[in-house]
Parts: structure tokens; C-alpha cells; sequence
């Protein structure tokens, strides 16, 4: 019986074999190894794909873009196609390189290898079918939805975590809608805020939206609009063109629909949410809303629900956050440094602002000796708390103690005299810096002024000085000013010698016995009246009294006892005449006049021997004596540019009497570099031109009054590369204003048919004033002052057009490229401005008033910005305006301010 038996098994293994191993299927048991080889070899290839794709999708991630849902889809079932394969090739290899070897047909080895070459062939079609799916990605990544929740890159918080807690805990409260940490500048407030916008990225919640913005000192409300609606919508060019009150109603609407957290950071005012578009936080949206603010008032103005102090360190956290940032290297580089170091630390007062930018700045001290001398200057300077004098000016006096120089420093210290928010001249600036001796290094002016210019850029790179859109004037920040008026107020060997108080509303000057130990006083833009007495000032150097607009008088004797004044400069004042103790004033230096209602120069200011600076500029100035201007010899720079009156002519005037001679006193200046003229006469107006040495560096030239001039030619203008400013005012007989202009031998009158636009002669002019000039029809010449920055057209009673018709074929001109403000004013004919929309890049004004036939702008939707000017005008001329179409209407519809 077991010989039958065994015969029976080994017939149906040789009969299961045989069913199996069928030519239709044999392939799966014959072709096992190579389709194992070729499985493996495709895997690498597949897996090489990937490696190309996610390289595609990494690039595209890092411009801020989303990978495409199939592409991540195709990824992952690589992945999952790579583990599959792998074990299915990786760990059945031994078992079935041995069934091959030992020629095993057992039917359940043959039925194993056969189901196991069956899921190879299998694997090699859906790793062909992924391969071909990936190289189909023309596209691997799409833009970005805005995220709900962004990380923001967040300093140390060290010694945060319970005020954290804190926060944290008022916001799970319910009846908390609206958070205020208040605090020292400087303290931390912006570091927390940017750790509570992180945690909401770690931890489970059910707010839709976290939106951060900078609110700022001077908050710009369009600008926290864009930023809320960066996070809520698309913030296209459309949408930032809509008014601020249409942004509003779509914020609102936008959030209304959302469980939002509002984080703003650094408010220094109240700011009005509605007016934004935010709706208040309450338990019925159950949003919440968190702001830092330096004044615990601001809380309440708020309607704060809960109000969190955030306090200065305490020292363990103090300390630990200065070793991070001085650096271990530097603590062990001496004995003596880590003892230094505590002592250091300890003036910081637990201020993270002023830890870590000491912290910085002492990371490469190595000596003792430096870390002595900082111990010095912290200690000599240090204030007790609370209070921006006792812990905020001592630190930020650490920047001013670290600028290069003494003279920079004097420098900074001098845009103290300024009142707040004043925009400061450059150029005027660096003339009193020139005339308080501060740079009298050089012999040189321009030296000078180039050395004025870069302390400037100094200043600003070193956050002491801020550069607003007018690239000719520099800003003192309030908190900065402050600071620097502390260090002069209260400083050992400065305090008493600044006497600074600009926007009193000072009706009368401050008692003379606070003026004996000054150095500087500035009294700008008060309500001062006049001037009496006899202020004994041995050490005074500067006295600015501009801005008093209702001051007009000065008492003879008021300069008697200023044996030392430098600078004085009484502009924008209602003086009619100096006294004649301007004789004693033989320092002086600096003298500006400027909008002043003086008529008449006394002779007895032919004492100031060292005078450099004289401005005249728009002053009311009618007679000079003769030789005075001449005896000036040390004058550098002068500006009679628009003086005069406007009225008929005084006989004995600056224009009238021999205006060729104020020419030739002019000319015998030795030292004049800078050059501002009123020219009345044509026969003075061509001495002038006749002398290269005035017209080489006259910046600013006015020409009134020339009786019977039909004509005026421009052409020697061309040589002037230093003009700035051109006024024409005037001239009753004036038609036309010409070019001549020669671009090969011989002159020939430049045709406007056949101008060349690269042809531009007046690079350096930026201001242009055209006043009362009754027959001239246009000012088609403009198209030579590319730079034009001001435009001032008034009381041309035949101007029919700006850029007449004569220069339309042109070629491919674009005037007014630069143009920031144009005002027209008293032009009753004056129909067009130009005939084709212009872009106006720059153009922040246009102001309309008396220009009844004016119907049209040179503007269309793209203009000025898309809209972001001001359009100052009447009403019913307003109203009377035809526009390009309907778009350019909507775009500049919000821009009208009616008079």
C-alpha cells in the first residue's frame, strides 16, 4: 500500500506541474528573475522622477507657491509603489534564488513562484503607468491662497513666558474680546505679540483667520487696510484704487463672515475700527483683537477688555539674555570680563532693547578697558525708572555716543533746534553747519558741502535722521529729537547751552537771563511780536527765530551784547527793516531773510566782514546801498532769487536804480559759489549773460518787470547747468518765450517739428514760476526741463495752452516726467495743458482756481499713480470736467478736495 500511495502523490505533483506550466503562463515561472530585474531597474528610474518633480515642486515653494493636489497625489503613491516593491523584490530574493537552484516543483512552490512572477508583471504596468504620469507634469505648483496663519521670525523670549501665560489665559476667556499690552519701548511687547501669532500655528483652536499688521507711529489707515485684506482677499491694483471707505465695507464684510485674531502691533493713537473695517471683537462673533502700545491710556481709549503690563526682566532672565548675545567666546577672553560684564548688564535695567543692542555691541569687546569705558558711559548717562528720560533717551544716546565723530555729533544735536515733524532743507542745513564752524576744515565750499552731505547720510543710515519722499529735506523722528534735547538739557558739560522752545505759542521771548549761558536758541514758530531789550549773550552762536509770522519788530540795542553769533535767521517773519545794531553782530555768518517783509538793507551791515550766507529769497527787498553787497567780501552763497515787490516800481529799488551794477558787485566776489538773482531790466539781463562766471553757478534766476519785451530768448540759458529754479514774472508785453539753439555751426531756431526728445538743455531745473504775464500764449519751451518738479502758472490772462500745438510732431515727447506739483491760477483762456494723458509718475497736486475754459486734464486711469494725487479746485469747475472715459472719472473721483 505505501508503494501505491507514494506512486499516487508523485503522479499529482507531475500533474499539477504540468496544468501550471502552460506556454500561456509559463512566462510568469520562466521569466521571474528578469522581470525581478527589470521591476528593480524601473523602480530606480521611477524614483529618479520623483526626485526631478520634487526638486520642481521645492523651487516653486520657495517663491511662495502651493504644490498641485494630483502631483502630491503622484508622490504618494510612488512612495507607496517603492515600499511595495521592495518587498516584494527585497525580501522573497534569497527564497526564490533558491527554489531556482534546487529545481523545486512541489505544486505549493510552483503555485508561490508562479503567484510572485504574476505580481511582478503587475508591479512593472503600474510602475509604467506612474512613469508615464509623471512625465506629464508640465505644471507642478499653482500661487498660494493666503494662509490663514503665518509664522513670523521672533527674537529671543527670554523672561516672556508667564506674561505669555497670561495672554494666553485672557484669551480662552469668553467675555475678553480685546487685549492691551502696554510697556516701555523697547521692552518686548512686539517679541510676545510674535510668540502668541506663532502658538496659534502649534496648538488646536477655532479661529478661521490670525492677521498681523504694524500700525505704526502715524498710522496710515489705507495701508492697514491692504494688509488685513492681503489676509482676507486679493489685494490686486483694483482693489487698493477704491476709496478707504470702500476697502472698509469690504473688510467688514470679509470678517463678519470669519472667527478672526487681530494682532496690531506698535499703536501710538486711537484708532477707530470701524473706520478700517474691522468689526469689534464681542461674545457674539467671539473674535478677539490684541494691540501693543506704549501708553497705558491707549488702553483705555481702547475699551480694552483686559489691559497686561509687560515688565522688564528680571536678572536671572537679564543676564542669561546677555550672555546669549555677547557670546561666550567674548565673556571667557578675560578674567576680569564676566565680573565687567554683570555690571554691564545690570545698567540695562532688564530692557531687552537695551540688552541686546549692547549685548551686540559689546560681542566684540575683548579687552577690559573697553568694557570699563562702556560701564563709564552707561553709568554717566543712566536714568532711574520709569519714564522715557530715565531708561529709553540713555539708550538710545548709546547710537549718538557711537557715531564716528564730534562733529557729527554737533551735527545731530543741531537738528534739535527744529520744531517737531519739520521737514529741514538739506542744503540749508549744511550752510549753518558750514557757518557754525563745524565743517570749516575745508577752504573749499563745495568741499564742504560734500562733507555736509555725507554726515547727513550718516545720520540716516544710523536711524538718527529719517529720509521722507522729498529727497531735499531730512526728518527728525519725535522720540529722537527728544533724546537729543535731553542730551543737551541735562548732559554735564551740554546742559543750559541749547534754549530750544519752537511751538509754544510763545507770545513774547523767554526771560533774557535763561539766555546768558546758551550757545543756541531756537524760538521757531511762535507768536512772537517783537523783539526789545538787550539779552547779554557772550557764548550765543544761532538764533533761529523763523516762523513767527507775526514778529515785525526788532529793537535797536536787541544785538547789542552777541559778540559770538554765527547764525540768524529770521525767515518767514513780518520784519520791514534790521536795526542798525546789526553792526555788532561781526561774527555773523549766516543771515536769512527769506519771506520777510524787509524793504531796505541798512549800510551798517557793511560790518559783517565775515557774513557767507545772505538769502533774500521772497523777501519784500526794494534798495540795496550801493557798495554793500561788494564790501561783503567772505560772501559764499547768496539768493536775492524772487525778492522785490510785486507792486509798481520805487524809484532807488533793487531793480530800478543800476541794476548792472549789483551785477558787477556780484561778479567781484571772490568766494561766491552760489548764486540766487531778481534781474528788472534787459539791459541788466544781458550784463548777465555776459558774465560766465555768475551764470556758471547761479542756481535760482527771476526776471520781472522788463518794460516792452515782446520776445525772450532762453538759448544762453542752456550754459547754466546749475539752474535749479526759473520765475518770469511781470512782463506785460511778453508773447512768447523762445529756444534758439544750435546743434551744429551755426544758430538756427530750434523747430518743434523737428525736435529731437533726447534734445533736453535744462537737466537741472526744477521749478518754474510764470506770474502776470498778460500776453503770453504757452510754454511750449517746458519740454526742455525734463527733471520740472514745480509748475506755477498764475494770472496769464491770453494763456491758452501749456505744451502749445506747435511741438504735436514732435516726436515721441512725454513732458512733465518728474512733475510733483502743478498749480494753475488766474489763466481765464487757458484751454489744454497738454493733448494726450500723461503718466505724472511722481505728480502728488494739481491745483485749478480761475480756469473757467480748462475742461480737460492730461489724465487717464493709469495717471498719477492710478489716482494717488490730490486735485485741489471749485466745485462748479469740478463738476464741469470732461474725462477720458469713465474709468479715468472713477479713478480721480476721490482725489477732488473742493475750495
Amino acid at each position: 500500500m505505501g508503494n501505491v500511495f507514494s506512486v499516487s502523490i508523485s503522479t499529482k505533483s507531475i500533474a499539477g506541474c504540468c496544468c501550471d506550466c502552460t506556454a500561456a503562463r509559463a512566462n510568469y515561472l520562466c521569466k521571474l528573475e528578469e522581470n525581478r530585474v527589470t521591476l528593480r531597474t524601473d523602480l530606480q528610474k521611477l524614483r529618479e522622477l520623483k526626485n526631478d518633480v520634487n526638486r520642481k515642486v521645492d523651487v516653486a515653494e520657495r517663491q511662495q507657491m502651493k504644490r498641485l493636489d494630483q502631483v502630491q497625489g503622484w508622490i504618494s503613491r510612488v512612495e507607496a509603489m517603492e515600499t511595495e516593491v521592495g518587498q516584494l523584490i527585497g525580501d522573497r530574493a534569497e527564497t526564490i534564488e533558491e527554489k531556482r537552484l534546487c529545481g523545486s516543483c512541489y505544486p505549493k512552490h510552483c503555485i508561490s513562484s508562479y503567484t510572485l512572477g504574476k505580481k511582478v508583471v503587475r508591479k512593472l504596468q503600474h510602475v509604467a503607468t506612474l512613469m508615464n504620469e509623471g512625465r506629464n507634469f508640465e505644471v507642478v505648483a499653482d500661487i498660494a491662497p493666503p494662509a490663514p496663519m503665518e509664522e513670523i521670525p521672533s527674537g529671543s523670549t527670554v523672561g516672556l513666558e508667564s506674561t505669555f501665560d497670561k495672554v494666553w489665559r485672557s484669551l480662552e476667556e469668553e467675555h475678553v474680546g480685546m487685549i492691551g499690552l502696554y510697556g516701555l519701548g523697547g521692552v518686548g511687547k512686539t517679541t510676545l505679540l510674535t510668540q502668541i501669532n506663532n502658538h496659534f500655528l502649534k496648538t488646536s483652536h477655532s479661529f478661521d483667520v490670525v492677521i498681523w499688521v504694524v500700525v505704526s507711529k502715524t498710522p496710515y489707515l489705507e495701508q492697514v487696510q491692504n494688509e488685513i485684506w492681503e489676509k482676507v482677499g486679493f489685494c490686486d491694483d483694483k482693489w487698493k484704487s477704491k476709496s478707504r471707505h470702500e476697502k472698509a465695507k469690504d473688510i467688514w464684510k470679509a470678517l463678519s463672515k470669519k472667527r478672526f485674531v487681530m494682532l496690531l502691533d506698535d499703536m501710538w493713537e486711537q484708532m477707530d475700527l470701524l473706520e478700517v473695517g474691522i468689526p469689534p471683537p464681542d461674545q457674539q462673533n467671539k473674535s478677539k483683537l490684541i494691540f501693543t502700545t506704549r501708553s497705558q491710556d491707549l488702553c483705555g481709549q481702547m475699551a480694552a477688555h483686559k489691559k497686561i503690563e509687560v515688565k522688564s526682566l528680571a536678572w536671572k532672565d537679564s543676564w542669561d539674555l546677555f550672555q546669549k548675545y555677547v557670546g561666550e567666546d567674548t565673556l571667557n577672553s578675560d578674567p576680569e570680563i564676566s565680573e565687567l560684564a554683570e555690571m554691564v548688564a545690570k545698567e540695562c535695567c532688564g530692557l531687552p532693547l537695551a540688552i541686546i543692542t549692547i549685548g551686540r555691541a559689546m560681542a566684540s569687546k575683548v579687552t577690559p578697558q573697553d568694557w570699563k569705558h562702556a560701564i563709564r558711559v552707561l553709568q554717566t548717562s543712566a536714568s532711574k525708572f520709569p519714564g522715557m528720560g530715565h531708561q529709553v533717551y540713555p539708550l538710545l544716546k548709546y547710537s549718538y555716543d557711537s557715531l564716528p565723530s564730534k562733529i557729527v555729533q554737533s551735527c545731530f544735536l543741531y537738528c534739535s533746534l527744529f520744531p517737531e515733524d519739520f521737514f529741514i532743507l538739506k542744503e540749508s542745513l549744511i550752510y549753518k553747519w558750514i557757518c557754525e564752524g563745524f565743517l570749516d576744515e575745508f577752504d573749499d565750499t563745495d568741499a564742504a558741502k560734500n562733507q555736509g552731505f555725507n554726515i547727513i547720510s550718516t545720520l540716516i543710515h544710523a536711524c538718527l535722521l529719517e529720509q521722507p519722499l522729498d529727497t531735499n529735506s531730512v526728518k527728525l523722528h519725535d522720540v529722537i529729537r527728544d533724546m537729543a534735547l535731553w542730551i543737551t538739557g541735562e548732559m554735564g558739560e551740554m546742559k543750559g547751552k541749547f534754549l530750544v522752545q519752537t511751538r509754544a505759542d510763545l507770545a513774547q521771548a523767554p526771560e533774557f537771563v535763561k539766555w546768558t549761558t546758551a550757545e543756541r536758541i531756537s524760538l521757531m514758530h511762535n507768536q512772537i511780536e517783537k523783539l526789545t531789550g538787550s539779552p547779554t549773550c557772550p557764548n550765543l552762536s544761532t538764533l533761529l527765530l523763523d516762523l513767527n509770522r507775526d514778529l515785525r519788530m526788532i529793537n535797536n540795542g536787541f544785538f547789542q551784547f552777541m559778540p559770538n553769533l554765527r547764525v540768524l535767521s529770521l525767515s518767514n517773519t513780518k520784519i520791514v527793516e534790521l536795526p542798525s545794531d546789526i553792526s555788532n553782530l561781526v561774527s555773523l555768518q549766516y543771515l536769512d531773510l527769506s519771506e520777510t517783509k524787509i524793504k531796505k538793507l541798512p549800510i551798517e551791515m557793511k560790518n559783517l566782514v565775515k557774513l557767507k550766507t545772505l538769502n533774500l529769497c521772497s523777501s519784500k527787498l526794494s534798495s540795496i546801498p550801493r557798495g554793500l553787497i561788494s564790501s561783503l567780501l567772505m560772501l559764499q552763497a547768496v539768493s536775492m532769487y524772487r525778492c522785490g515787490p510785486y507792486d509798481q516800481v520805487v524809484e532807488g529799488s533793487i531793480e530800478s536804480y543800476d541794476n548792472e551794477s549789483l551785477v558787477e558787485e556780484l561778479e567781484s566776489l571772490k568766494y561766491l559759489t552760489d548764486l540766487g538773482i531778481t534781474i528788472a531790466s534787459a539791459s541788466a539781463f544781458k550784463r548777465f549773460l555776459s558774465s560766465r562766471k555768475l551764470m556758471s553757478f547761479t542756481r535760482g534766476i527771476s526776471l520781472k518787470m522788463f518794460q516792452g519785451s515782446s520776445s525772450l530768448s532762453l538759448s544762453s540759458f542752456e550754459n547754466m547747468k546749475h539752474l535749479y529754479g526759473l520765475s518770469i514774472e511781470d512782463f506785460d508785453s511778453l508773447r512768447e518765450i523762445k529756444f534758439d539753439w544750435a546743434p551744429r555751426k551755426g544758430k538756427e531756431t530750434m523747430e518743434y517739428s523737428n525736435l529731437n526728445p533726447k534734445v533736453k538743455c535744462f537737466h537741472g531745473l526744477h521749478e518754474v514760476n510764470i506770474s502776470r504775464c498778460q500776453m503770453l500764449k504757452n510754454l511750449t519751451w517746458l519740454i526742455f526741463a525734463p527733471n520740472l518738479q514745480y509748475l506755477t502758472i498764475g494770472e496769464c490772462d491770453e494763456m491758452e495752452e501749456v505744451i502749445g500745438k506747435g511741438a504735436k510732431d514732435g516726436g515721441n515727447l512725454s513732458p512733465f516726467t518728474k512733475l510733483v506739483q502743478l498749480e494753475l491760477n488766474g489763466l481765464p483762456q487757458l484751454k489744454n495743458v497738454y493733448w494726450n494723458p500723461l503718466p505724472f509718475l511722481y505728480l502728488d497736486k494739481i491745483e485749478v482756481v480761475g480756469c473757467p475754459k480748462l475742461k480737460k486734464l492730461p489724465l487717464n486711469s493709469y495717471s498719477a499713480n492710478q489716482g494717488r494725487v490730490v486735485i485741489v479746485g471749485k466745485q462748479e469747475w469740478w463738476n464741469e470736467l470732461e474725462w477720458e472715459n469713465e474709468a479715468t472719472l472713477n479713478t480721480f473721483l476721490p482725489s477732488f478736495q473742493a475750495i
